[in-house]
């Protein structure tokens, strides 16, 4: 019997990067509320934002969810915006990244 590696899904045998790069490409609309929200709330004055919290208010804000929308995706969203918008970076604190 095969031993999964470090942050794979048992089920599936895929990592949580690339469970999060198919949960990406299949709902954009996710990334891009999630960047409008972190916008909002720094144009609003937060000196600090943290992407659990922004994940709650997505679920809550759409009429049925988002399935798939895991928390275990909320580093590599947090990532991805501070790729794409590197002046927010005193505002996300980021942790080192254990798994793949």
């Amino acid at each position: 019997m095969a031993i999964a590696a470090l942050g794979s899904n048992r089920a599936t045998g895929r990592t949580i990067t690339e469970q999060f790069h198919a949960f990406d490409t299949h709902n954009p609309h996710v990334y891009r509320a999630l960047e409008r929200m972190a916008a909002r709330r720094l144009a609003a004055g937060a000196t600090r934002v943290s992407l659990k919290d922004l994940f709650e208010d997505l679920r809550r804000q759409l009429p049925h969810g988002v399935a798939g929308l895991n928390n275990n995706f909320t580093a590599l969203y947090a990532r991805r915006l501070l790729d794409d918008h590197p002046l927010w970076a005193s505002a996300f604190e980021l942790r080192r990244r254990r798994a793949a």
